[in-house]
């Protein structure tokens, strides 16, 4: 049985190591253009080339999204940047377009290419059809059951990869045109203003007695809102199934989310690799996981037609803990020089999180700024020593519940 490739996202350079330091395999990132998440800070090509060295001397992966579809207008300056981007030993490229594909193999035949879920392979003569392309791997469409897995990996030789947490897109594969028609951004070229995101009121006055409420709480509706996937609890079917990645969202998520999430799907990886047939899901890792912003936990897809169950009717997100700082060096006094991302008081309780689900509860007595000067508080962009009574790391991160 192989144990497949934990892929986590890379939105910059921090998120990058943070995603390393708690235990990712491979991690993909995009440029300034020609991705998805044209939103996120995303890496010059100057900070790829770091990206990857740092990755490729941890034994990591890294996998670079061109998976934009281009106008005829993108075209010359996509050749030139592919031509920019030969130099940087990427593992491979992801993208959709067949002119792209086309593109990649022409610039740089030696780079594998991973066929994004973009693309919509949901059966496995479309994997069949791009195997015959060359893809060396394809990232199913969320839409593909457990049973179709299954069946695609029986039929095809290339590797498959399938989201195992994140977002989820209310439209098919990410076919939607909200965005651009109601911001004037377009979900295709990176741009998604995540119209399904907002509160609506909606009446359809053709069918009377069926009625959408327009209030469920005080900031309204949000009947568009997709709940976000966690397969965790089906980690057995899923390794069972053939697949050679679990992908995880959130190029876009900061580094609390990628932190806990990367964290929790190791661990439960790595236990079942110990022991399979004795492997259970833990109720911590769960917990863990709902400690982070989402907006409620849904299979997708993966057993069949969620129906109405994937739908967060309630509110935008859930969030039962705040993410106050980072963890940027270990002092020789063993002392922790915190980079502070939201507000620190003396007289908190704070959690720091390592890796292999590490976890230390301690009261906020005492803290310093970097000149020894007693403080009270401290704000975010601001540094603080703290002192605390077991070991961390450097990227252990430290939250408060709210």
């Amino acid at each position: 049985m192989k144990k497949p490739e934990l892929l986590a996202p890379a939105g910059n350079m921090e998120k990058l190591r943070i995603a390393i330091h708690y235990g990712a395999d491979a991690v993909y990132l995009g440029g300034k253009s020609y991705g998805l998440r044209n939103l996120a800070d995303n890496f010059t090509t100057t900070e790829m080339a770091s990206g990857v060295d740092y990755a490729h001397e941890r034994g990591v992966k890294v996998y670079l999204t061109i998976n934009i579809y281009p106008d005829n207008s993108d075209i010359p300056a996509l050749y030139r940047y592919l031509e920019d981007l030969k130099k940087i030993p990427f593992d491979a490229y992801i993208a959709a377009d067949p002119g792209v594909i086309a593109m990649i193999s022409e610039i740089s035949p030696e780079r594998a290419i991973h066929l994004s879920t973009q693309a919509n392979t949901t059966n496995w003569n479309s994997a069949l059809f791009w195997q015959r392309q060359g893809i060396k791997r394809i990232n199913l469409a969320r839409e593909m059951p457990l049973e179709g897995i299954r069946e695609v990996k029986e039929r095809v030789d290339v590797e498959l990869e399938a989201f195992v947490h994140g977002a989820m897109c209310i439209s098919y594969s990410g076919r939607c045109l909200l965005s651009s028609v109601m911001s004037g951004r377009h979900a295709n070229r990176g741009e998604c203003a995540h119209p399904c995101r907002w509160s609506y009121s909606l009446v359809e006055e053709t069918r009377p007695g069926e009625y959408f409420p327009i209030v469920e709480d005080d900031k309204g509706t949000f009947i568009f809102n997709s709940k976000d996937l966690c397969l965790l609890p089906y980690l057995p079917e899923l390794v069972g199934s053939g697949v050679d990645s679990l992908k995880i969202e959130g190029r876009m998520k900061g580094i609390n989310y990628v932190a806990s999430v990367v964290r929790v799907y190791r661990e439960a990886l790595d236990r079942y690799f110990d022991d399979p047939a004795s492997y259970h899901c833990k109720q911590e890792w769960l917990a863990e996981l709902c400690k982070i912003s989402h907006r409620g936990y849904t299979t997708g897809f993966l057993l069949g037609p969620p129906q109405d169950l994937a739908l967060e009717f309630d509110s935008r997100y859930i969030r039962t803990h705040d993410f106050v700082g980072i963890v940027e060096e270990v002092l020789a006094d063993g002392s922790l020089l915190v980079g502070v991302r939201n507000r620190l008081q003396v007289g908190d309780t704070l959690e720091v999180i390592g890796r292999d689900m590490a976890s230390n509860m301690v009261i906020l007595r005492e803290m310093t700024n970097e000149a020894g000067e007693a403080l009270q508080a401290a704000n975010p962009n601001q540094k603080a020593l703290l002192r605390v009574p077991f070991p961390a790391e450097k990227y252990d991160l430290i939250r408060r519940e709210k």
